[in-house]
């Protein structure tokens, strides 16, 4: 093979390997690409690329809209209309992952392009998260608060606990995260996150006197479960809880009410989990779920029920009119394919508890003495 040949040969294969790679993220849920594992990908150009369209909807107060897919290229016309957005506070939220998952990407590449418009925009957003938490300790899922639902204390989806995640972190001086904040800011941040933690023991819902779980959301004022959107009725979340344990079982040298607390929360995981089920889904082309059953199954490993009732823990499942159906069939098509009624999530916080009760049981123990 000849010099010229050889060359071509080589750049043809480069070529070939970015825009596979290119292909490969693109493709990707902004989700999945903030959690990529961090390296050398964080450093390339394309990264770089997704990165100012990270700093470019981001808003000046420090927050992000939810839902959107930050790895899309932007026209200039898209560019100029999010630059006159900047003043805007409409929307910024911690829902669905956002301003978490920005402030990780942007993390992860400035680890590898130490880029000080990449930490200005990372501080903004924790500033963002401290100043919209309650006095109580909570947040609202929008801040500045949006009317309606919006300013219940919000587990939903994570979104609390993912605030909470990244305040241990940065509390406790970890290198999880590259960029480094103020003394002042970590100072702030252990105020935040005692808070956040207490608010979580505070709304635990006792049942006849028994600590069980938590509701999606619980009211900012009373801090009892209270409703969201028509089919998110008051309720005991299997999905929800599951990442507040697991946040709980985190902490060193916990408390005896965090202690109490995730005893108690495995307690009833245990007891309400649903044996000899399985859910069967149909997809389209795109990967959607188009249909949605539940099948008898005694090999399946547990479920447990997106939703379960104050008083009794029976599972129940909602339409858009609000009104309980004892199964999923019950529903309609568009909720029912549409939503996230069963999880498997606390079977992780199950296959956690033996080795954390063995470690604190006994700390326990000696706290009662």
């Amino acid at each position: 093979m000849n010099y010229f040949k050889k060359n071509i040969l080589t750049l043809f294969l480069v070529c070939a390997v970015t825009l596979t790679v290119k292909a490969q993220v693109h493709e990707k849920s902004w989700r999945k690409i903030t959690n990529m594992d961090e390296g050398s990908w964080f450093a390339n150009q394309e990264a770089k690329d997704i990165a100012e369209n990270v700093l470019l909807y981001q808003r000046n107060i420090g927050g992000w809209q939810k839902n959107i897919q930050m790895q899309k290229p932007l026209s200039i016309e898209e560019k100029k209309a999010l630059i006159n957005l900047k003043n805007s506070t409409k929307g910024c939220t911690t829902d669905n992952g956002a301003t978490y998952q920005e402030m990780l990407f942007l993390s992860k590449i400035y680890r590898q392009v130490p880029d000080e418009r990449y930490k200005k925009a990372f501080l903004a957003g924790l500033n963002y998260i401290l100043e919209a938490q309650y006095d109580n300790g909570g947040w609202p899922q929008y801040y500045p608060l949006r009317k309606g639902y919006y300013t219940h204390i919000t587990y939903n989806d994570d979104s609390m606990v993912n605030i909470l995640n990244v305040l241990k972190e940065i509390k406790d001086t970890t290198d999880y995260f590259s960029i480094k904040p103020s003394k002042n800011i970590i100072n702030k941040s252990k105020i935040a996150f005692k808070k956040g933690i207490d608010c979580i023991i505070k709304t635990q819902y006792k049942q006849h006197g028994v600590l069980t779980s938590w509701c999606a959301q619980h009211d900012e004022n009373t801090m009892l479960p209270t409703k969201a959107r028509a089919y998110e009725l008051p309720s005991l979340s299997g999905q929800e809880s599951a990442g507040i344990v697991l946040l709980l079982m985190d902490i060193e040298n916990p408390s005896t009410d965090i202690i109490n607390s995730i005893n108690s929360a495995c307690i009833w995981f245990e007891k309400v989990k649903l044996k000899g089920i399985k859910q069967e889904r149909i997809y389209n082309e795109a990967g959607k779920t188009i249909s949605r059953t539940i099948i008898q199954d005694e090999k399946a490993p547990p479920l447990w029920a997106r939703f379960m009732d104050l008083e009794n823990n029976t599972p129940f499942f909602c339409d858009r009119d609000g009104i309980k159906k004892a199964t999923l069939a019950e529903i309609g098509e568009e909720r029912r394919n549409g939503y996230g009624w069963y999880t498997n999530q606390p079977s992780k916080v199950l296959e956690k508890y033996p080795e954390w009760k063995l470690k604190y049981d006994s700390v326990l123990s000696k706290k009662k003495e």
